[in-house]
């Protein structure tokens, strides 16, 4: 009786044992191969926000501010779009949003290879761009080392990449109407403000001769927003917008859509 109670005590240390095991290898699986599977499809699946089958479709591309970084209540200028476009008609909605944070003009040339990507592109009404920023702004290090000749270089090949981006959404929708949001100055409260200042109006200037020999391709203008009062319109990070600093640029892009 002694030696078959101690038998059963060892079959249950074993199973015991066998699902701790399995426990730590799916936790394990979970949590280092899982996330950067999801991590990749996040790059190709879009944010979409669907208010129905008809009515207009528009595809956001873009860097940290098509994502909305820094809006606590995570809607960005994309989700105020919306609301100000549905206010504006009766007509359906639809959002593709394809940004990722931290993406510069040639990622983004790249991410316009992906299939996905492109077959809801050519159903797009409207296309809304945000790029240049990471070209630019390089977290924050351009101003800081201030290098003209370094700046120069990088407009030279984001103004060359963003032809290349041009393009080849042309190539896909010849018709949708897009939008190229410009750039504010997040620095401009610093020192060397008029220095900076110049940077990014030189760099906006440029991206707006740029968009004029498109067909049908807007630019946004933005640095006048956040001028004035740009710590008021900026998240903790100085750097992104907050919610009323989205919603400023929502409202400047809906009022240059036209049905």
């Amino acid at each position: 009786m002694k030696k078959y109670s101690l038998s059963l005590t060892l079959l249950f240390s074993m199973l015991s044992l066998l699902l701790m095991l399995f426990g730590l290898g799916w936790t394990i699986q979970n949590q280092f191969f899982s996330n950067g599977a999801s991590g990749a499809i996040e790059q190709t699946k879009p944010v979409e926000e669907d208010t129905g089958k008809d009515g207009k479709v528009v595809v956001a591309l873009g860097d940290s501010l098509t994502r909305g970084t820094g809006d606590d209540t995570g809607k960005g200028y994309i989700g105020y779009l919306v609301d100000e476009l549905e206010e504006k008609s009766k007509e359906k909605i639809t959002i593709h949003n394809f940004g990722v944070k931290g993406y510069r003009s040639n990622q983004l040339l790249d991410q316009l290879k992906q299939g996905e990507i492109q077959r809801t592109i050519q159903g797009a009404d409207y296309i809304l761009i945000t790029i240049g920023g990471n070209d630019l702004f390089q977290s924050g290090q351009t101003f800081l080392q201030m290098d003209e000749q370094q700046i120069a270089q990088a407009k030279e090949s984001y103004l060359k990449n963003l032809a290349s981006i041009l393009k080849e959404l042309r190539t896909m929708n010849d018709s949708a109407v897009i939008f190229h949001i410009g750039l504010y100055n997040p620095f401009i409260d610093l020192n060397d403000s008029e220095l900076t200042t110049k940077v990014v109006r030189d760099w906006n200037y440029d991206t707006n001769q740029l968009l004029d020999q498109n067909e049908k391709s807007v630019f946004v203008p933005t640095f006048d927003l956040f001028q004035l009062s740009v710590n008021d319109y900026l998240y903790t990070d100085k750097f992104h917008p907050n919610a009323e600093g989205y919603r400023l640029i929502a409202e400047r892009v809906a009022s240059l859509i036209t049905w």
